[in-house]
């Protein structure tokens, strides 16, 4: 056992949740839900329940939902996670004079039961995105959830389905749609793409996303639970397989396995780089070709894995299986072509007929970009293209958006269908052949065993229900 696994130990022996941890139990705490022990009208400052409090929840997340919301309860299938989004919450609290209590869950539909509980945060790893956030909005809660929203094109149907019918008000963590600029400018991606769109590059010919390569790992062998960490809960829809642990690789911060920031690597959990950082890029440059609302007509390219595929399935599985490079070109309307490719700067380049123009998250350059001394964009370019709400902090969009009761920024639709993108690039570099695409119909076209890749077989007691 690793040293987080024998700090996990010291944890839990001056913990009152040590006689609770890696027993059999369907939730860690129950609390009182009542506005009564202190909880905000939601008419003043929503109610919030935070699904998955790991590193990224605790690197970003959790401080714009302590800005604008106020936290009641925290849940983790990994004991240490819940303990420490606890401490947090308390902290803030306590620095602001608020004496509440911070009830702690295993099993996120203890949160979903919650009547005082207005808006849920899902920060999970990927494969448990759509289910989380189905049930949520089915239970009245509006929803902020990290990206890659979803593991199959299949799942962003469902969830289009259920936001239809529930009308709630649902965020996807893309932020560069909302944030990322300098004092000259402001919004880095959102001034690409108005320069785009308003022909300052001329017709658009190609659009390239840089979004790097991948890790690959040794050998991991299987590993004893860490105690107080659910591993069949964390697995959820996808097969069971051992738990397993190994050396520190890529990551410095966390040992090559199956979870928590390593899920990335597998394809059983998520799409690797090119939905990590697809989510992203992809994002942006289906925005800016006007492409948001529809998608790819082909897909085509190449990708090393680091295990053999058969069937375009991993044969192994005792190391990461997402690929580690790719190149992938896909054929969109109006003679755009794009391509998705490990290689080259992280970040998007658009080329025209007249120039070209480049955007990442550190800068935006090209000849368009330097003409905004004399040639400026509109007043209301920006605020056009965001929804006519002034930009700024992706979480604040959210909160604006609850009240008003509009969808925000990066709304539903639009991810669905750059997800969507980023999916169809993934299946035909694992079946390494061309996919056509038919995105008014949504379906793969004139191939019967890539069509059935649209979703995927789901572990039962964990299946997405609509």
């Amino acid at each position: 056992m690793h040293s987080r696994s024998s700090n996990r130990r010291d944890f839990l022996k001056t913990s009152s949740l040590a006689a609770l941890a890696g027993a059999s139990y369907p939730y860690w705490f129950t609390a009182e839900s009542s506005r009564a022990l202190g909880f905000y009208a939601a008419s003043e400052r929503p109610v919030v329940g935070c699904i998955g409090v790991g590193d990224r929840w605790r690197g970003g997340i959790v401080q714009g939902l302590m800005q604008f919301g106020e936290i009641a309860a925290v849940c983790d299938v990994d004991v240490c996670n819940v303990r420490l989004g606890q401490e947090i919450v308390r902290k803030d609290q306590e620095k602001r004079g608020i004496d509440r209590q911070i009830a702690m869950y295993e099993d996120y539909r203890k949160i979903l039961d919650r009547k005082d509980i207005d808006v849920v945060s899902v920060v999970t790893p990927d494969h448990w995105h759509s289910k989380i956030a189905i049930e949520a909005m089915k239970a009245g809660k509006d929803v902020y959830c990290e990206k890659p929203l979803t593991l199959t094109i299949d799942e962003g149907k469902q969830i289009i389905k259920v936001l239809d019918q529930t009308k709630r008000v649902f965020q996807v963590g893309t932020q560069q749609r909302s944030e990322m600029g300098n004092a000259e400018t402001p919004q880095f991606f959102l001034t690409a793409i108005a320069l785009v769109q308003a022909g300052r590059i001329g017709k658009v010919k190609k659009v390239t996303c840089g979004i790097n390569g991948a890790p690959s790992s040794d050998t991991i062998p299987t590993a004893e639970v860490p105690l107080g960490f659910n591993w069949d809960m964390w697995l959820g829809q996808a097969p069971f397989t051992p738990y397993r642990s190994g050396k520190y690789g890529n990551n410095g911060n966390y040992r090559e396995s199956r979870t928590h920031y390593e899920f990335r690597w597998w394809y059983e959990y998520s799409g690797g780089k090119m939905t990590d950082w697809g989510a992203h890029h992809v994002d942006i440059a289906q925005w800016g070709i006007g492409m948001d609302k529809s998608g790819p007509l082909s897909i085509q390219g190449t990708a090393n894995h680091p295990v053999p595929l058969k069937d375009g399935h991993p044969t192994q599985d005792d190391r990461y299986n997402a690929a580690t490079t790719f190149n992938v070109s896909l054929q969109f309307p109006n003679d755009i072509e794009m391509v998705i490719s490990s290689e080259g700067d992280n970040g998007i380049l658009f080329e025209g007929t007249e120039s070209r123009l480049f955007v990442n998250r550190g800068k935006i350059t090209g000849k368009p970009v330097e003409d905004l001394k004399s040639n400026p964009l509109p007043e209301d370019a920006i605020t056009k293209l965001y929804k006519g709400k002034k930009p700024g902090s992706h979480m604040g969009n959210f909160f604006e958006c609850i009240k008003d009761r509009t969808q925000p920024i990066s709304d539903v639709y639009t991810h669905h269908r750059s997800m969507t993108t980023c999916h169809l690039a993934n299946i035909a570099i694992r079946l390494g052949r061309k996919i056509e695409w038919d995105a008014e119909k949504e379906q793969i076209v004139g191939d019967k065993d890539a069509a059935t890749w649209v979703a995927r077989e789901q572990r039962k007691g964990y299946e997405i229900v609509v």
